[in-house]
């Protein structure tokens, strides 16, 4: 029997920036109905090189936006009480409507009690276990976490039917690869979902038997196209730095999905330009709907 990856299709590109661009335009009519300027805080620690250019994706986004934005930087040896005090004043402060922590964290510091220090109705990345409890409670709109509503707004972008197909969620962190299955599994999504970590037994078969496939483990290539059904719709979350002497910089970025998955899949986001700009526009929506329930 033939297998599916020698069929030599190629899958069509999910564009994250195309997406993110349809999602401004609805954010921008927002922004000027809402009482109020949206307002984010985001708080950095260290000199984390990756970290540094999500911030100022982040930044030059809500420039572009309108949507006032304050950056606060601290040193990589900060105390961990100087930033919960930071935190807390961000809280307290009416005209700030968003709060976001950057990650990682330096190891001194407990990002998970950081996280759970920010107001829920300020906490735009979604992690707060209070905005991640309404969505196992199936409410899908408040503050979800960015990654995984990006998916989920660039399949309804493409028209991708999702309802009674089998996803598989690979990862399951808590930023992306849990509240990701409750969103695929969802009323009104309706897929099959399973989730696949480190000590799953026979990835490659349950792979081959998902219409979907998520990919979120920080692990460049490993889903190859031998893994993947012919047809399938896949989602690539990772952003792996690898060596590329080719590239000036010496290094280049990859994904968790081989490139050759596209001769397999019908639909394929791509790294960069995929998930990644998604993340950002629904954290900028994030912002304006917390800025909307503020002063509702």
């Amino acid at each position: 029997m033939e297998r599916g990856w020698q069929w030599m299709m190629v899958a069509q590109r999910l564009d994250g920036k195309e997406c993110a661009a349809d999602l401004e335009v609805d954010l921008l009519a927002r922004i000027s109905a809402c009482s109020v300027t949206p307002h984010l805080a985001v708080i950095i620690v260290g000199e984390d090189a990756a970290s540094q250019v999500y911030v100022a994706n982040k930044i030059k986004t809500c420039q572009r936006l309108g949507i006032l934005s304050t950056h606060i930087s601290l040193a990589r040896d900060s105390s961990e009480d100087e930033l919960r005090k930071i935190i807390t004043e961000l809280n307290h402060d009416d005209s700030i409507h968003g709060i976001l922590v950057q990650s990682p964290l330096p190891a001194h510091m407990d990002e998970d009690g950081l996280t759970e220090l920010i107001s829920p109705a300020k906490d735009v990345d979604g992690f707060h276990p209070i905005n991640l409890g309404r969505l196992v409670q199936g409410r899908t709109d408040g503050l979800l976490p960015c990654t995984p509503a990006g998916v989920m707004r660039i399949l309804a972008f493409y028209g991708i039917e999702i309802s009674g197909k089998k996803a598989l969620v690979i990862g399951r962190s808590r930023i992306v690869g849990m509240p990701m299955a409750i969103l695929l599994a969802s009323r009104g999504a309706d897929a099959t979902v399973t989730i696949a970590h480190s000590r799953t037994q026979d990835l490659i078969g349950i792979c081959n038997d998902a219409d979907i496939i998520v990919a979120a483990v920080g692990s460049a290539g490993m889903v190859t196209a031998d893994m993947v059904k012919k047809g399938a719709i896949v989602i690539d979350v990772g952003i792996n730095r690898v060596d590329d002497e080719s590239q000036d910089r010496g290094w280049r970025l990859a994904g968790d999905i081989d490139p050759n998955v596209a001769e397999v899949a019908a639909y394929l986001t791509p790294v960069p330009g995929g998930i990644g700009p998604m993340t950002i526009a629904m954290l900028m929506a994030n912002t304006v709907t917390a800025a909307e329930c503020q002063h509702s």
